[in-house]
């Protein structure tokens, strides 16, 4: 038998190892995507089978949304932080589809999916705003969401593009009277109560929301 020295035997070692990993790896992943699709259907039935969302559902757009972010609300949503004000029916819809999510893997396994789902570009729906004022008023949504729109994690602050126009009223609305972020147990939706109610009224919020729309073409 050849004689090797004990660098080329720990080397050995190590890529056998590594090689190992990487496949016990790629496994791990593959079990973990056929777990969120799985899970996913049930979402699917308002969200629609790529994530496009349904306004007949109050369901929003949610393909490609970040991943930390849908965990974030996911968990929300199941925790009681949000989706139990009795005036938010679509997200007292959305919170016992939530709690089905028994555990974090699963939760983190859904999220995983719908993130590698691709982004949907949503036709406008809302009509009469102005998106050159928008971009005005948007000055005050840029620090946290991005130039762009694009979101910021250190600031829990979410993409604002692919997004379905009529949720994102919705929202804001929500946050602006109380519906959101008024609840104890969602500390970075208390951050947005002030920045919703900056918008003087409902055509401020038009005009904001048709320039973000701008951002996601």
């Amino acid at each position: 038998m050849k004689r090797i020295g004990l660098w080329q035997y720990v080397l050995r070692v190590l890529c056998g190892t590594g090689l190992a990993l990487l496949v016990f790896s790629n496994t791990a992943n593959a079990e973990e995507n056929e777990r969120g699709k799985q899970l996913f259907e049930m979402c699917s039935q308002c969200h629609g089978l790529q994530g496009e969302g349904m306004a007949l559902s109050l369901a929003p757009s949610i393909a490609g949304l970040e991943l930390w972010s849908l965990e974030a609300q996911l968990r929300k949503f199941r925790d009681g932080a949000r989706g139990v004000h009795h005036e938010d029916i679509a997200g007292m819809r959305m919170r016992p589809m939530s709690m089905w999510l028994k555990t974090d893997e699963d939760l983190v396994a859904v999220a995983n999916y719908v993130a590698s789902l691709p982004a949907v570009t949503s036709e406008a729906t809302i009509e009469g705003g102005d998106a050159t004022k928008g971009k005005a008023l948007y000055g005050l949504c840029q620090s946290c969401h991005g130039a762009n729109g694009e979101g910021l994690q250190p600031l829990n602050a979410p993409k604002l593009t692919n997004h379905t126009d009529w949720y994102l009223k919705t929202q804001i609305y929500n946050f602006k009277t109380g519906i959101r972020g008024s609840n104890p147990k969602d500390t970075t939706g208390a951050l947005m109560r002030p920045m919703a109610m900056a918008l003087a009224n409902d055509q401020a919020i038009n005009d904001v929301i048709s320039y973000i729309m701008t951002l996601s073409k």
